[in-house]
């Protein structure tokens, strides 16, 4: 099943109906023990207990493409409706809006790599910053959280190495968390973690993802690493009581981006006029500018990018609703002018960002392969 929607095209995110917000507050209300008066738009199946499985970098239209290397899901995904990430579709942005249940204007974490607000510094949400203290930046109650205080056994089961990560706090405190660093670990924790009822179990990959950046969706490591992760989601299934439902999501997908697609900032010193600040991602860039140069920078980038990408002022963004609703204290994290690449574009600055350059897979943007995320209950 594929999204119907060409490439060059945005997919709006589906929040409040299909989007990854939507995804705990659906399992709690499965569980019968809802978050929230109003439901989501999303309707699971009742279960005693959910584990959800989030694959980085799986989006729908990969997994349809490419079938044939991932049998299991793929005949999932046949049969069910596939959802969207939010804006940006990132996996810092991804990763939060599951574990709060929130929007990214509201739970703050607008993008790879974001203004902090009164600073001429830049946060990366996956890395973090030590100055910045994840339970200010990201103040709300995590759905996990909630569910855990309505006596429902929530877990985290991810790397050791996330354990108390910025990231990890920001998005997923209130659960236990499990580090499990291989395959059969994992698998192992969360049948042990369904044994509570009811039960909430999160697992995540990012193999996929990284070898997606690293060689390119369908190249043969992709490929190969499709079929282990469609493997692994099988074996998880088998593993789990009957009782307990196995979801698979991922926190968006991933276009390739050829060389001759590229515009490094750093080569064509016009971009850089009125820009005091470049965050975001080569998919999807905040541009954070100097006083009263908003007007000025977006004319230079639609002239210079032209129906490359959508360069938009942040009054633009919000009023389309990409982040939802923004939050006051979230308003500055966002760029003055943000910059969204359709088809295979790419904004790069091989100064500030160098180890993007490297990269072959990016997302970030709007675009169907991106955006597009599976939503398989098995």
């Amino acid at each position: 099943m594929t999204s119907g929607v060409p490439s060059g095209a945005f997919v709006e995110p589906a929040y409040h109906q299909r989007s990854l917000g939507d995804v705990v507050p659906a399992v709690a209300a499965a569980l019968g023990t809802p978050l929230d008066s109003t439901p989501s738009g999303l309707v699971l199946p009742d279960a005693a207990g959910y584990v959800v499985f989030l694959i980085d970098g799986l989006g729908a239209n990969l997994l349809a493409r490419y079938a044939h290397y991932a049998p299991y899901l793929s005949e999932l995904l046949e049969q069910q409706a596939p959802g969207t990430a939010g804006v940006p579709s990132t996996t810092a942005t991804s990763l939060t809006s599951l574990g709060t249940g929130l929007t990214p204007g509201a739970h703050g974490l607008v993008g790879f790599t974001s203004r902090v607000p009164g600073t001429n510094d830049l946060l990366n949400a996956l890395l973090w910053d030590r100055d910045v203290d994840p339970l200010e930046w990201q103040p709300h109650d995590t759905a996990f959280a909630r569910l855990r205080a309505k006596g429902v056994s929530t877990t985290v089961v991810n790397k050791r190495e996330f354990a108390g990560s910025g990231l990890t706090v920001a998005a997923h405190r209130g659960a236990d968390y499990v580090g499990a660093d291989k395959v059969g670990e994992r698998i192992a924790a969360a049948v042990l973690a369904c044994g509570q009822r009811p039960a909430l179990t999160y697992l995540y990959d990012g193999d996929l993802d990284w070898t997606g950046h690293r060689y390119g969706v369908a190249s043969t490591p992709w490929l190969q690493q499709l079929s282990m992760i469609d493997a692994e989601a099988e074996q998880l299934r088998e593993a789990l009581p009957i009782s307990t439902r196995l979801l698979v999501v991922a926190d968006h997908g991933m276009v390739d981006s050829p060389p001759d697609r590229r515009i490094d900032v750093d080569r064509h010193h016009e971009l850089r006029d009125g820009v005091g600040l470049i965050g975001g991602e080569a998919r999807f860039r905040h541009l954070y500018c100097r006083g009263g140069a908003v007007d000025d920078v977006v004319a230079t980038w639609r002239a210079f990018l032209g129906d490359r990408a959508e360069v938009l002022t942040r009054t633009d963004v919000i009023a389309r609703g990409w982040f939802g609703p923004v939050d006051a204290n979230v308003l500055p994290r966002l760029g003055d002018v943000v910059v969204a690449c359709r088809d295979d574009t790419a904004v790069m600055s091989s100064t500030d960002f160098p180890y993007e350059t490297k990269l072959v897979g990016l997302h970030g943007s709007l675009t169907p392969d991106e955006m597009m995320i599976p939503l398989l209950v098995d």
